[in-house]
């Protein structure tokens, strides 16, 4: 890798040298935490037995929180050694759909929607609400989410697929229980480093007045862009910004990112195909039950389960993303 960096012919093909340098780096940064995460075991240990010789006990129990740290630290590169796909690295989008319906449906894609963005924040990614339709009622009937960070696809990817929740409704004044359905789908930011093909005579291209709540600050231009791919029927809309420039090409990048996940998604098929085996995560998929009047959360790919929904909804995955990762890596499946 350093041979390939120090040679002064790598910049003469651009792109192939920004995927080495990302290679690098993120090479750089395994190989620099393994070495801190050695340093401060050998440091650790050498402390401990210092103190526990003097019975310095105040040491031995900062010694031990020490420990914990780096514990949870190579726990965290154990978990990034499940991101075996190429585009793990990369930035997502995180797009939610509400199901038929009505308000109880649109309720809950916005609990949805409230939970990955606090998922996001306890991560430490970044998030921007790319766009949002609201609800007839309450809630809302789509968004997406835009989350930039570290392996920020590669942690969401097996988020994709049907969340289904069942509750006494708030909205029936019998609160009679119901079932609701919304839909979860991530696809990677693809960056100028891959390219896709895109024909502009294949492309419909719409603006409107962005949505809003309304009063001195509603939109009285027309800055939201609507780009409807008519060979794939794909569709994406931006309404974030206030420059109509500027949304139009956030929403080509979208959907360059969702035409890539949708090769992708072609290729994996056609591999299933040839070991006659069925995708475990798959567009249309249902993959967790939140029964909150039963205090339940259950994924129904992994058998992973929990009666805290509170703390569910208030964006504590990880139990249920570590086990989706690790059960494709294992390429198992444990049936609900």
């Amino acid at each position: 890798m350093n041979i390939e960096i120090e040679n002064p012919d790598l910049w003469n093909d651009p792109k192939h040298a920004q995927e080495v340098s990302k290679e690098k780096k993120m090479l750089d940064d395994i190989v620099g935490s393994f070495s801190r995460l050695t340093a401060g075991v050998n440091d650790a240990a050498d402390l401990f037995e210092l103190s526990m010789a003097e019975e310095d006990w105040d040491t031995v129990e900062a010694v031990g929180a020490d420990v914990d740290a780096i514990e949870k630290e190579v726990a965290g590169l154990e978990f990034k050694r499940m991101f075996n796909q190429p585009m793990d690295p990369a930035n997502c989008y995180l797009e939610i759909q509400a199901g038929a319906g009505g308000t109880e449906a649109q309720d809950w894609a916005s609990m949805i929607e409230r939970m990955y963005m606090r998922y996001a924040e306890r991560k430490g990614f970044k998030v921007t609400l790319e766009e949002e339709t609201p609800g007839e009622v309450a809630g809302i009937k789509s968004a997406t989410l835009f989350i930039e960070g570290e392996w920020a696809y590669g942690t969401l990817r097996t988020e994709t697929g049907i969340h289904r929740l069942v509750r006494k409704s708030p909205f029936d004044s019998n609160a009679r229980r119901h079932t609701s359905f919304s839909s979860v789908y991530v696809y990677p930011e693809v960056d100028d480093s891959i390219d896709i093909e895109i024909n502009p005579a294949d492309l419909k291209i719409d603006v409107f007045r962005a949505s809003g709540a309304g009063g001195q600050h509603i939109q009285k231009t027309e800055s939201a862009v609507r780009i409807h791919h008519v060979p794939t029927g794909i569709i994406t809309i931006c309404q974030d910004d206030r420059s109509q420039h500027r949304n139009r090409e956030k929403a080509m990048q979208q959907l360059k990112a969702k035409l890539y996940e949708l090769e992708m998604r072609k290729r994996m098929e056609e591999q299933t195909k040839l070991e006659e085996q069925k995708s475990d995560i798959g567009w249309g998929h249902q993959i967790r039950s939140y029964v909150l009047d039963q205090s339940r959360v259950k994924d129904l790919r992994t058998s992973v389960e929990t009666g805290n929904t509170g703390a569910v909804l208030d964006g504590d995955l990880d139990q249920f993303i570590e086990a989706s990762l690790k059960q494709q890596v294992g390429g198992t499946r444990t049936d609900a």
